[in-house]
Order: structure tokens, then sequence, then C-alpha cells
């Protein structure tokens, strides 16, 4: 008798059922939330590299030393000192020099009249060349047709440069690549160079200043 009476409550105690639906429902809540985090992840690592281009091309722009009376000279240290600005402002959760690569480029207009790279300097462990071509004495070893994407290509005038700054940036998921379709982040940022600049050369200050070369594939120390 004691077994049918606990039965018969069991037929008709309702207490369990909102646990059964919450069990159902909790893998796809879950699923949803975190689809939800790595989205907004994505969105804020992806300003934080946007802000870096900006910010490296804005300061690769006004760097130099000279008077009003000469034109700026730029240095090998000064544009190392830009790679450790861009890591500082990139934090340990980004780590853009372990899992990206920055490219410095002077884009300048050529005596014949056509656009080239004159100097890159690169950093990062990344492998990744210049979407827009390398650098070259004159233009017409190594022409460019401006630079950035199509329809919006940026071209320096006569006797001046513009700094371009390219990042490609490996994603690393918050939680998993499964949540995302973004792999590879890419950014630009270009300013027109401030002032009245030296363009015949980037400068050594100690005679044994290091050169961040686009042929090293490295980070900061």
């Amino acid at each position: 008798m004691s077994i049918k009476r606990t039965l018969s409550a069991l037929a008709v105690n309702t207490s369990g059922l909102a646990l059964i639906e919450l069990a159902y429902a909790l893998p796809v809540l879950m699923g949803v939330g975190m689809y939800g985090a790595e989205v907004a992840n994505v969105a804020m690592v992806r300003m934080r590299v946007n802000q870096i281009s900006m910010h490296a091309a804005d300061n690769a722009s006004r760097i130099g030393e000279g008077s009003l009376l000469s034109q700026k000279k730029i240095y090998e240290s000064d544009i190392n000192d830009l790679f450790v600005g861009a890591d500082r402002q990139a934090g340990k959760y980004v780590d853009i020099f372990e899992n990206g690569r920055i490219i410095i480029s002077s884009l300048e207009k050529h005596s014949d009249g056509g656009q080239y790279i004159h100097w890159q300097r690169c950093k990062g462990k990344k492998v990744h060349v210049s979407s827009y071509g390398t650098a070259g004495v004159n233009s017409s070893s190594r022409p460019v047709n401006g630079m950035g994407p199509a329809g919006a290509r940026i071209t320096a005038p006569a006797d001046q440069a513009v700094i371009f700054v390219e990042i490609s940036y490996d994603y690393q998921p918050l939680i998993s690549s499964t949540f995302t379709n973004t792999r590879t982040i890419t950014t630009r940022g270009a300013f027109n160079v401030r002032d009245r600049r030296d363009l015949t050369q980037i400068y050594d200050r100690t005679g044994s200043d290091p050169v961040s070369s686009c042929d090293t594939y490295d980070g900061v120390d």
C-alpha cells in the first residue's frame, strides 16, 4: 500500500516540470550566451587593432627632429619607439606582435610622377607581407598605384609623404572559433606627414640603432 500511495503521489506531482524544462533549454541558452560573448569580443578586438593602426600612422607622421629653419630628420630609434608604443597600447590581451604584424610604409611621389614606397619597417611574428607593394628606390623599379583598398586608394602629393600603416592580426577566440567566422583582422591607417620632413633617408642616431626590417619576424623586447 505504501508503494501504491507513493506512485500515486508522483503521478500528480508537477514540482519537477520547471527543472526538466530548464534542463532542455540550458544547452541552447549557453550556446546563445557564448555566441554573444564571442561576437562582442571580436568587435572589441577589431576596434582596438584599428585604433593601433590609426595611432601608429598618426605618430609616425609627427616624428622627427629639426627646427623651423631645417627639415625634420627621422631616426631608426624613433620608429622602434613607435612599435614599443603600439605594443603598450595593445596590451597582453591582444598581444599584437605575438599574433600579428604591423607594417609602416612611407608612400611618396617620384620625380617622374609615379607613386612608390620609399621605405618600410615591420614588426610582429605573423608571416604577412604588405598588401600594396614593397619598398623600392624609385617608382620605375617598384611602382604602386597608391595604397589602400580598391576605390579608396591614397596617393602622396609631390615633395611630401603619406605614412600608411597596415596591421594583420590572427584573432584569438575568447571561447572557441566555432562561434565566429573571423580568423584574421586587417586594419589600415594613413596620415600625411606633418611639417617639412627630410625624405632622403632614415637616419641612425647612434650608429648602431636596430632596424625593424620587414625580413625579420619578431616582437619588441
